[in-house]
């Protein structure tokens, strides 16, 4: 039988941060009684959503990266702020980055985005009924705001052409929930 934690921490210091995250070190005992340095981020929760209008399509964001140095379609997303719970952080995000309110939403998914590394979560919602205002991005953040067919953001999803993993996850999530112009095994369009 496995011991709930096989690897011990023995004393941790921050070794650097910035005011979006921080990167602790610990000196930990290994399972086989040796000595070791771990370096974990610490980051806050993140949410990404899927946004449908009454029309069925999807709202993508295309967000400059500066990190990758190019642009990435991506879904809204953020990070949970402090005092927010997940769901209203996304809430938050639809409405920062496309202006959008939805009347329904619906958790995907509560998954580790960086298991090996670090302690974000990622929370995915499905937000239907969206309707469209006045996105006011952070200063930031370089995007614009676009609306595709369910069907077109799958494909894009599946081509790698949304590159940015969890927003892929997400949309393949949603499926089930779209309209995508296909008709199901009944027969049902």
């Amino acid at each position: 039988m496995m011991d709930d934690h096989p690897i011990t921490p023995l004393d941790s210091r921050i070794a650097w941060e910035c005011p979006w995250y921080r990167v602790r070190q610990d000196r930990i005992r290994l399972p086989n009684g040796g000595e070791g340095v771990y370096n974990v981020v610490e980051k806050c929760d993140a949410v990404w959503a899927v946004p449908v209008t009454p029309a069925g399509e999807i709202v993508l964001i295309r967000n400059y990266r500066y990190p990758l140095r190019e642009w990435v379609w991506e879904l809204p997303s953020g990070g949970v702020a402090d005092g927010l719970t997940p769901l209203e952080s996304a809430q938050r995000e639809l409405a920062e980055e496309a202006g959008g309110t939805a009347t329904e939403w619906r958790l995907l998914l509560r998954a580790s985005a960086m298991n090996g590394i670090g302690t974000e979560y990622a929370y995915l919602y499905l937000a239907t009924d969206v309707v469209l205002g006045q996105a006011e991005p952070e200063p930031t953040e370089a995007m614009s705001v676009h609306r595709v067919s369910a069907a077109e953001a799958l494909r894009r999803a599946r081509a790698g052409e949304i590159n940015d993993a969890v927003s892929a996850l997400a949309l393949l999530l949603a499926e089930p929930y779209l309209e995508t112009g296909k008709r199901d095994e009944a027969g049902d369009s």
